[in-house]
């Protein structure tokens, strides 16, 4: 059964949001940049519960949040000394803030197959470290989230709850309402080993 939470100071501490997260479910709410439908990444169910919901592409990896970056080890991934350079630099919220630039979200080499299920047969997963703190202390708090922008394949980001309603219905189990949202979706780079970047949405 949906529920629908307002907002309140610190919307991602909510003990309802992190119970529903942390069994399984999925949830509507605001992200570092837009409205997302999100879910916990190491829980192949619910991340096909997202598959199915917003009738993604099968083809096709989802954003994983994290909360630090510790946590890219929970995904059989190493830093080289040069991508951790780089990581720091692009994941963290000094850079992003710094350089005036949206929150960037990082692909990185998977090649494990139990991962395939997030990896979707592409070898390869984007994460976002976030600005907000409140949102890293969720993400310690429930694990990684798989973050799609919270509409079906090929339509527009819902802005508020009243869309994502819409899009989405009772099958949601949770609505967190942050309010009118037109932020931009994140930055997307490529970080290979050698430490070298290539900007695959700028």
């Amino acid at each position: 059964m949906q529920e629908e939470q307002n907002a309140e100071q610190n919307l991602w501490s909510d003990k309802n949001l992190i119970k529903i997260l942390k069994e399984g479910g999925v949830v509507v709410m605001p992200t570092d940049t837009l409205y997302g439908i999100v879910a916990r990444a190491e829980d192949r169910e619910a991340v096909g519960k997202i598959y199915q919901i917003r009738k993604r592409a099968p083809q096709k990896p989802c954003i994983i949040l994290i909360g630090d970056q510790s946590e890219l080890g929970k995904f059989s991934i190493t830093l080289t000394e040069k991508q951790k350079n780089i990581f720091n630099e692009n994941g963290s919220s000094s850079f992003s803030v710094a350089q005036g630039l949206r929150p960037t979200s990082i692909v990185l080499d998977c090649t494990d197959d139990k991962l395939e299920y997030l990896h979707r047969g592409t070898n390869t997963l984007a994460f976002r470290l976030s600005a907000s703190k409140d949102l890293r202390d969720l993400l310690i708090e429930v694990g990684p989230l798989i973050a799609p922008s919270a509409n079906p394949e090929g339509l527009t980001p819902a802005k508020n709850i009243s869309e994502a309603r819409n899009y989405f219905g009772e099958q949601v189990d949770l609505y967190v309402d942050g309010g009118e949202i037109n932020r931009e979706p994140s930055r997307v780079i490529r970080l290979h080993p050698d430490g070298s970047t290539s900007i695959l949405r700028s």
